[in-house]
């Protein structure tokens, strides 16, 4: 339970990517983790050394923390666990000014494959970054509006045909535009003078009393739109939890949890291996960008850590840390919907709170393999937790994650896993609450028991 509230207020406070880095970050600080610059040198400034605990951001939605003990290695592997920071959401468009029938909406575009039904009725905000000019100078300053100021209102049944009754089919142009406020057409030309004129003056204004800046010095936005319900714990014996976002800082918060607890232990300053956390932003759109899991930012990471601590054969090293390192991607799985049993395979249907699930497909769509399931599974063994297993049925299209994403750029073994959960990929999921602390449990084992467990492979 304690685990699951703590998960809660960790996405109470993260309704974008960026909140959520911030969010990570101070957690990382607190236990002792150093702040890298990207940008420098971080061997010839004496920025990192063996041991140390360290992370860097990278724009602002993703973040990469890593830990190394004094008895690294030539050659040591890594153990990571990826995750990723956004979720399905809707975005304001870079022209969002809208108004109609009398009211002022905001244009939006949908990020991802969202469950848009559920985003209707809901008291909406907006949360993201805006790049600020203070000065002369532009800074990027994250948003987070807690008041509800939106509304996406679904139509009344009367005014339905019965075809439309009979389904909801909204058109993800036109029918998911949210109400701002009425229009004002005097203070539409007074308010936010010399603001852009992308958008309205009036959320231009009222963004800016959030900035604590005035309107005209707002020069760009990435705002999403978030629900203002908070997280809730439910169930005759409490065993649920449902909140947005489970998918997926569910597992951000997890793997940070198993991560700074796994190196504030005796067993970590006796650990070659480098213990790792990487959270990607736009996995919920392919990861092809420069701080998705089709970025180099796993490579890189190896690179850059093996570069402060080998001064010869770096290359050579870096290829041989990469064969002896080991990926968890850590995303939410499809647990059993009661309603709907018949979608899942009768050997493979995943139930809330009977633990982590382990993802199999063999086209690829997952990365787990023979070996990579089996040391999963010991590493649960050796926890005293339970794992599931899931393979979609052979007549029903199936997901993808990270896994097969960074396993194919970093040719390090892989394997998929993740938390159960129902609703994926509606504005509010549902997840059991003792595989929170399950989750936390199975990572920690991992950093702790990957090394003995892969000592003992001849694969």
């Amino acid at each position: 339970m304690d685990a699951a509230k703590s998960l809660g207020l960790f996405l109470r406070a993260s309704p974008t990517p960026y909140q959520m880095v911030e969010t990570a970050s101070n957690m990382l600080v607190r236990a002792g983790f150093k702040r890298l610059p990207e940008d420098d040198v971080w061997k010839l400034q004496g920025q990192a050394a063996a041991p140390g605990k360290y992370f860097y951001i990278r724009a602002a939605s993703t973040i990469v923390a890593f830990a190394v003990s004094a008895a690294m290695e030539k050659g040591s592997g890594y153990k990571i666990v990826g995750a990723h920071t956004d979720s399905p959401v809707l975005k304001v468009k870079p022209v969002s000014k809208k108004n109609a029938s009398g009211y002022m909406q905001l244009g939006v575009e949908c990020y991802g494959g969202g469950l848009w039904h559920t985003w209707l009725d809901r008291e909406l905000s907006l949360a993201g970054c805006a790049i600020v000019e203070e000065n002369g100078v532009y800074r990027r300053k994250l948003v987070h509006m807690k008041r509800p100021v939106l509304r996406i209102p679904s139509l009344c049944i009367h005014l339905q045909t019965a075809d439309e009754r009979a389904k909801l089919d909204l058109n993800k142009e036109t029918h998911l535009v949210p109400i701002l406020a009425m229009v004002n057409e005097e203070l539409n030309k007074t308010s936010a003078e010399g603001a852009d004129s992308r958008h309205a003056p009036e959320l231009l204004s009222a963004l800016a009393e959030e900035l604590g800046c005035t309107a005209a010095a707002i020069k760009d936005l990435d705002l999403t739109l978030y629900d203002t319900q908070p997280e809730q714990i439910w169930g005759l014996k409490n065993e649920f939890l449902s909140s947005p976002r489970l998918d997926n800082q569910a597992h951000c918060f997890t793997a940070l949890e198993a991560l700074v607890s796994y190196t504030s232990s005796p067993e970590f300053n006796k650990d070659p291996y480098v213990s790792a956390v990487v959270c990607f932003d736009h996995e919920e759109v392919g990861s092809t960008s420069a701080h998705g899991a089709g970025s180099p930012i796993i490579k890189e990471l190896v690179e850059r850590v093996n570069n402060w601590y080998h001064s010869e054969h770096l290359v050579e090293h870096n290829k041989i840390a990469l064969q002896k390192s080991f990926i968890i991607s850590a995303d939410v799985a499809h647990a059993v919907h009661p309603n709907y049993a018949s979608k899942h395979e009768s050997n493979h249907g995943p139930l809330l709170n009977k633990g982590t699930v382990i993802k199999t497909n063999t086209n690829q769509r997952y990365a787990t393999s023979v070996t990579t399931g089996f040391v999963i599974r010991e590493l649960a063994r050796r926890a005293g937790i339970n794992v599931q297993e899931f393979v979609v049925r052979n007549d029903c299209p199936c997901g993808s994650t990270i896994g097969p994403i960074v396993a194919a750029s970093t040719g390090i073994s892989t394997v998929d896993v993740g938390i159960p959960s129902l609703s994926m990929h509606s504005i509010r999921e549902t997840i059991g609450v003792h595989d929170v602390e399950n989750s936390i449990k199975l990572f920690s084992s991992f950093f702790v028991n990957y090394n003995d467990i892969i000592g003992n492979c001849e694969f």
